[in-house]
């Protein structure tokens, strides 16, 4: 099976809901590649070993979470964004790149993918945020949750809090979300899971009592975009691969 370029491009921005977002980077199509689509590449970045991992597999696309082009990035294509876009153009490889909207989708976005992955029944949005919230399926203490969540994404989870206190309710957002921890402070909830962690998170977690779980900014994106290959495979019978590329944070 085959899929035009311009067909996936409509069919993805109207799936993810592309209008409905502010974001920091273009959401859509990025580097336009040849126009029919047999083989799909998946991953978390658009980074230079995805790329050849793509051209070794023969895609004739890319999509990821994290493309390029982002706020306050600067705008010469030299160097490594150089290296990068030439070798799709000297390929003729299409990238496709969605963040914030594969965040936020029910179904198969990262936070949906994350909560379905560990079992969590989610009951909301904390306002119009992109944090979840719920409950686990069975109360955990913070240990025993460290310890679930470093198997399952196989990551090295940090954990910030008492190991024996007991958890029942939870939120979560994934990749670089600490930043809403004070929200999850002042709606009392036991604990936070998100992809990275900095000086001022530690302070925070501490003080208030509630649980801070820093979880790889990687390793709690990667349902996103293999979930929604899935999805494309599905739907339109072309060939998808998700390449999982790990990194330390």
């Amino acid at each position: 099976m085959t899929l035009h370029r311009d067909d996936l491009t409509a069919y993805l921005d109207d799936y993810l809901s592309v209008g409905q977002f502010q974001d920091y980077c273009p959401n859509g199509l990025q580097v336009a590649g040849r126009s029919e689509i047999r083989r799909l590449v998946t991953g978390v970045t658009a980074s230079q070993r995805l790329i050849d991992e793509a051209i070794e597999r023969q895609a004739d696309a890319i999509l990821v979470h994290h493309g390029y082009f982002w706020k306050g990035e600067a705008a010469p294509i030299t160097g490594i964004k150089r290296n990068r876009i030439a070798a799709l153009l000297a390929n003729d490889i299409s990238l496709f790149a969605y963040h914030l909207p594969l965040d936020a989708h029910p179904d198969v976005g990262n936070n949906a993918q994350l909560a379905q992955l560990l079992g969590w029944t989610a009951e909301g949005t904390l306002g119009d945020s992109l944090v979840w919230h719920g409950r686990l399926d069975a109360v955990e203490t913070g240990a025993s949750l460290r310890q679930t969540l470093s198997e399952t994404l196989e990551f090295p989870v940090l954990h910030i809090g008492e190991a024996e206190d007991e958890i029942e309710t939870i939120a979560w957002c994934t990749g670089a979300a600490q930043s809403y921890l004070q929200q999850v402070i002042d709606a009392g909830i036991d604990a936070f899971v998100s992809g990275e962690i900095s000086e001022p998170t530690v302070h925070l977690a501490r003080e208030s009592g509630v649980h801070y779980f820093a979880a790889g900014h990687h390793a709690t994106e990667r349902g996103g975009p293999e979930a929604l290959g899935w999805h494309l495979a599905q739907r339109f019978g072309i060939h998808v691969e998700f390449v999982d590329l790990p990194i330390p944070v």
